[in-house]
């Protein structure tokens, strides 16, 4: 096994070669050094503009407009018919239709989890959906933004080409595999971090992150963590190769490279936007964020902040070049390929500088074996490349020179973005809330975790409120209101139930957007939640992700009774009302909200005047119930991949077991006829057992690998389940 000095030796002779194949090598995360720049004298890689005066990307611009035109049209009429079942004339509306965004919150693979649940309930292609009236929903979105957790599944949708959310996550046969949440994120093999594979899949991770610090870009803890992500959310990976280097495991898909993507040329998706926290550079805090922090998106086209102290966009395909004022600190040389897609996703989930304990090299919130195996990759990373930051993203800052009288960060080469919760605003409203953009509608796909049964109480929503309201008033549209507090989203029961937020706008147009909230609850049947997992959950056997999705499918579709616990059968009807509903007021004259709209509107929107009540929610259950307890998923998972093996094990145990038995009778007859009882002498020599137990002959296993050493990938062979 090669040492650390021998593997950099190998590693800075492969990447002096010009041989390496395009997006098929795990050090295809390195982004390409002296590329040209762009006539600078004629073409700019930065967009600056005021909170008074935005402007959004042409090619955004281009993208959205032209799907409202034509595709989103199509697929609201697809989705409400005629729109007799709403009491309207949708011929009406035609060329009117709302505006429509969904926004997916932070919490790791709950989060994502929980985003796709309710996808796959607001999904046309979805049969359950579609019968209920709610597929169709998320057709007519014109945009999508994640946040940590909800950037994976935001990611995964695009970087797949967009599949149903069952053949995203639990593989099609064929070409998708799945999430495969079963395997371990930072551990893949299991707790032992110097077992065979997973020192492969470590030594992988790594290789990736030492060919990106050899091209001269400082890293993190953050560049293997998003490689971790992308072994699962991207689309190179699967059972059979995950701890081989036979496919770059996503090393080399671009952010940028999504205009690329089938699905997205054809139109048929969402503009996806990514969000990030900025801790000011060089600051090294482990608090959270104030509300004056820069908030950043990311789209497929700008790395762009349009608050207010900034409000400047920056070229994504060149992110990762040093500007200043605007141009390449380096001449006409700049760096392409720095927006990967897993560090696009890890980045947003970057969320170390606040549980990471230096001191006692420990992560706040990961269970002990998680938080060892971080640090233990941690620790590598450090003895073999240059690291800048540790606990955040590093990214050249191209705003150097920009706006110097607000930008804090002006005078900086670098920024330290951080997880898009940092600030306290888990749900990415930011860019679905910017005037330029114009939305009538946005959905919440609330999976956060803010109580201690890890159920959401409004805080997000809240922060965003206060922050749209002072901060953002001049480059955002306000939130609809809301209760003020956690308590009062508790006890109104709003945080438990769909909720329609801002249904009576005092002005035409209105003031702000129609907020559609679709939260994380427990069962309106009353049956035991298994949705209400840890942020820190790193790993989730297969039959506990059924559950889950199904789960928040169901709830998804099926709204709620007042003091039941049964379905509402009018709930698809009430969220088309909800989701159609401003376009009423783009027509002259405006129409008036039909009868069947207006009961929807009674049982579902929230009044201000007049809140709800908890008490109309019976039965519901907030304590988590793990439908795979401790052993039974690592059970079912060995049994699954050991089948075959294990069948052939039966057959001889049972022939073994044949012919102990006749043995034993044969020695039993043997000595009756002697008559004699002699004492059973031990089986197992003292010593040996001694060894065995007290782990003695157990350093040999490991005597290859140790801690100044770890796997280089070839591409061992690795037979796992099917």
């Amino acid at each position: 096994m090669p040492s650390v000095l021998l593997l950099l030796a190998l590693l800075g002779s492969a990447l002096s070669q010009d041989t390496l194949p395009s997006q098929d090598n795990v050090t295809d995360y390195a982004p390409s050094l002296n590329v040209e720049c762009p006539d600078f004298s004629t073409t700019s890689l930065i967009r600056e503009f005021t909170p008074q005066n935005q402007t959004l990307h042409p090619s955004e611009v281009q993208y959205v407009e032209g799907r409202l035109n034509k595709t989103v049209q199509d697929a609201w009429n697809a989705w409400l018919g005629d729109g007799s079942g709403l009491g309207y004339n949708l011929s009406a509306f035609q060329g009117h239709f709302p505006k429509v965004g969904l926004a997916i919150p932070g919490g790791g693979l709950r989060a994502a989890q929980y985003g796709a649940g309710c996808l796959s309930g607001l999904d046309a292609r979805n049969d359950s959906s579609k019968a209920a009236g709610t597929g169709g929903l998320l057709q007519v979105a014109s945009y999508m933004t994640g946040l940590s957790g909800g950037s994976w599944v935001t990611g995964s949708l695009f970087f797949n080409n967009w599949p149903t959310i069952k053949d995203l996550v639990f593989g099609n046969g064929g070409n998708l595999d799945g999430w495969k949440l079963d395997l371990p994120f930072v551990s893949p093999d299991g707790d032992n971090v110097f077992s065979k594979d997973n020192q492969y899949f470590y030594g992988s991770i790594l290789w990736s992150v030492i060919a990106k610090a050899q091209a001269g870009i400082d890293t993190s803890i953050t560049d293997p963590w998003s490689r971790a992500i992308s072994y699962h959310f991207l689309n190179q990976t699967n059972r059979h190769n995950f701890f081989t280097n036979s496919t770059a495991h996503g090393a080399g898909q671009l952010w940028s490279d999504i205009p690329r993507i089938p699905a997205f040329q054809q139109g048929l998706t969402p503009f996806p936007l990514i969000v990030a926290d900025s801790r000011p550079s060089g600051d090294n805090s482990t608090a959270a964020l104030g509300p004056e922090s820069v908030v950043y998106e990311i789209s497929p086209f700008e790395f762009a902040s349009y608050d207010p102290n900034l409000s400047a966009a920056m070229n994504l395909s060149y992110a990762g070049t040093h500007l200043s004022n605007g141009k390449a600190v380096n001449g006409s040389a700049c760096v392409k390929g720095f927006d990967q897609a897993g560090f696009i996703m890890g980045t947003s989930a970057s969320l170390f500088n606040q549980i990471f304990d230096f001191a006692r090299n420990t992560l706040q919130g990961f269970d002990s074996s998680d938080s060892n195996t971080i640090v233990y990759i941690l620790q590598r990373q450090l003895r073999s490349v240059r690291t800048r930051a540790d606990d955040v993203a590093n990214w050249p800052n191209p705003f150097n020179g920009i706006k110097s009288s607000t930008f804090k960060d002006s005078g900086s080469t670098w920024l330290e973005l951080i997880d898009g919760a940092s600030n306290g605003e888990n749900i990415p409203y930011g860019p679905l809330f910017v005037k330029a953009r114009g939305l009538d509608v946005v959905v919440t796909l609330e999976g956060s975790a803010d109580d201690l049964n890890n159920w959401p109480n409004g805080t997000g929503a809240i922060q965003t409120s206060s922050r749209l309201s002072s901060i953002l008033r001049s480059s955002h549209q306000p939130f609809p209101p809301i209760p003020q507090t956690a308590a009062d989203w508790v006890s109104t029961g709003v945080r438990q139930r769909a909720t329609f937020f801002g249904c009576d706008p005092v002005q035409t147009p209105a003031e702000y957007p129609l907020v559609i909230y679709l939260p994380n609850a427990p069962p309106i049947t009353g049956d035991d939640p298994v949705t209400n997992t840890q942020t820190f959950d790193l790993t989730y056997p297969l039959k506990h992700t059924q559950l889950f999705l199904d789960q928040v499918h169901f709830n998804t579709i099926s709204g709620f009774t007042p003091n039941a616990n049964t379905p509402d059968p009018n709930f698809g009807i009430c969220l088309q009302c909800a989701a159609v509903d401003r376009a009423r007021t783009k027509i002259t004259p405006v129409v008036s909200r039909s009868s069947q709209c207006s009961k929807c509107f009674q049982q579902y929107c929230y009044d201000p005047l007049h809140p709800p009540s908890q008490s109309e929610l019976p039965n519901r259950k907030l304590t988590f119930k793990d439908p795979t307890p401790l052993g039974l998923s690592k059970v079912e998972g060995f049994l699954g991949e050991n089948k075959f093996k294990l069948l052939g094990g039966l057959i001889g145990l049972v022939a073994f077991i044949a012919a102990l038995t006749g043995g034993l009778i044969w020695w039993k007859k043997r000595r009756e006829r002697q008559m004699q009882y002699d004492r059973v002498k031990d089986f197992h020599d003292d010593s040996d057992t001694t060894r065995m137990w007290t782990g003695q002959d157990r350093s040999s296993r490991y005597s290859d690998y140790h801690a100044e050493a770890y796997e280089l990938p070839t591409q061992p062979k690795w037979t796992g389940p099917s």
